[in-house]
């Protein structure tokens, strides 16, 4: 469904028992791919930490989290096709082959990368993950760098932004794909789709 533009979104409640408490991407995205891979419902999260969280307005305050403050929300995953494999991302795919020069591309299903907002307009909630697509030279990658914490990046000639429910990519050789900040192999084509409205949060 996605979220409507001033649509309510989230509620306070008290965290369940069964919650799992995680405090990093790489390790929610673990148990989501399980939970996917063996056909089994996703698990329910409580967030203390990681770039859904912050995107979501979350922090470490667990004592608000315990205490009954908790904010529920229900957000997208994405799931790629890894040259036919399939996996699942909660905050981003990241493919690049080089820190400082070549293609750089992530899909981020939030607007945080660690201290950078990536991707200004992202929303784990809409239904759209957003495209950040760039091949920078060096002084422009530098430039861009200085900026990408403001999200001031955006827009730039040679950084295509986007956004859409499925993408596919395709690069000229394998290129290296971290989902979450966990590295899972190299790729030359990625089918990229959102499962929409489907992973309850806590925050």
């Amino acid at each position: 469904m996605g979220l409507n533009v001033g649509e309510n979104w989230g509620r306070t409640e008290e965290v369940p028992a069964d919650a799992v408490w995680i405090d990093d991407d790489s390790a929610a995205r673990e148990l989501v791919a399980e939970a996917r891979r063996a056909n089994k419902s996703l698990p329910r999260l409580c967030l203390t930490g990681g770039d859904l969280c912050r995107g979501l307005g979350g922090g470490r305050d667990t004592e608000r989290l315990r205490i009954g403050g908790a904010t529920h929300v229900r957000v997208d995953i994405g799931a790629v096709l890894i040259d036919g494999r399939l996996d699942w991302f909660i905050a981003h795919l990241i493919a690049r082959r080089f820190r400082l020069r070549g293609r750089v591309v992530v899909v981020a299903n939030t607007d945080f990368l660690g201290r950078w907002n990536i991707a200004p307009r992202a929303h784990p909630g809409d239904g759209l993950p957003d495209l950040v697509d760039s091949n920078l030279t060096l002084s422009d990658r530098f430039e861009a760098g200085r900026r990408l914490p403001s999200g001031g990046h955006v827009p730039h000639p040679d950084i295509r932004i986007g956004q859409s429910a499925a993408l596919q990519l395709d690069f000229d050789r394998p290129i290296p794909i971290r989902l979450d900040g966990a590295r899972v192999g190299r790729a030359t084509r990625l089918s990229v789709r959102t499962e929409t409205d489907c992973l309850d949060v806590w925050i």
